[in-house]
């Protein structure tokens, strides 16, 4: 993934675009914001709204769309959000139907879009500092976990918070956590660190998202609030159609990381 941290985001998403490219957008794009996708249905986006609203942490939000409108004007011009992601999911009453490249033929002129923060952005200043990031050494995806935690209901939408877990050696889990404190309106500071069974982790080999990855003796797995949580919030609410992400293909965007950092 290395080899296309210094690609320019709007070259990387018109080879999504065409279908040129297809893997896991960690460590991509380097500097640049990330975002995760939800589109539903116009009826159901007010409530959707409100759920974003009352849960900042795992929801926060980057732009939403216009109804119909296939593109992110705020944070990426000329954009096609129907295309410019590697990897959608399409949700059918509340069922993954299948994974997708290209989600066009699916839309609908009352469907809106919500870009949502993500981690991956807050990865570059990780290792600026000097700490790793272990699903980017694995060439893997970050490994991601359904918890105990529950979210805040706002209308037809409840259900429980995602983390997304990255192995932190010990002495330096301070800094992780003060460097991604800096980045409130891409998840901020971790959720949690330690005991995974304390946020209803059984076992962290078997994400319920992505792929695990090794934690080596003298790390510490730390968790932050995940953008796939919708997604998790969708299983649980079933509405007719909504469209995603496929959980680490993100969206890129043409904002700057310290554009979202306080």
């Amino acid at each position: 993934m290395q080899k296309y941290y210094h690609s320019a985001p709007s070259v990387l998403r018109s080879q999504f675009r065409s279908g040129q490219l297809v893997r896991p957008t960690s460590g991509m794009c380097g500097g640049y914001a990330q975002g995760n996708l939800v589109v539903l249905p116009r009826e159901l986006a007010f409530d959707f709204l409100l759920f974003t609203q009352r849960n900042p942490k795992p929801c926060p939000i980057l732009e939403v769309s216009d109804a119909g409108s296939r593109e992110f004007v705020q944070t990426a011009p000329g954009s096609d959000i129907a295309r410019d992601i590697p990897l959608y999911r399409v949700y059918e009453n509340g069922v993954c139907t299948g994974e997708y490249t290209d989600v066009s033929p699916f839309w609908r002129d009352d469907f809106v879009s919500f870009l949502i923060g993500c981690s991956f952005t807050f990865e570059s200043a990780l290792l600026d500092e000097g700490i790793g990031i272990r699903h980017m050494e694995m060439g893997c995806n970050v490994p991601m976990y359904i918890t105990n935690i529950p979210c805040r209901a706002a209308g037809a939408f409840s259900g429980p918070t995602v983390v997304s877990m990255r192995p932190i050696p010990h002495e330096r889990v301070v800094k992780a956590v003060t460097v991604t404190g800096r980045y409130p309106k891409v998840h901020g500071a971790p959720l949690h660190i330690g005991s995974p069974e304390m946020i209803g982790i059984r076992d962290l080999d078997h994400p319920d998202f992505g792929d695990p990855v090794e934690i080596r003796e003298g790390e510490i797995p730390v968790f932050w609030a995940c953008g796939v949580t919708p997604q998790a919030v969708v299983m649980n609410v079933k509405p007719p159609i909504v469209i995603t992400h496929a959980p680490g293909y993100m969206f890129i965007t043409d904002v700057k990381n310290s554009e979202l950092s306080d």
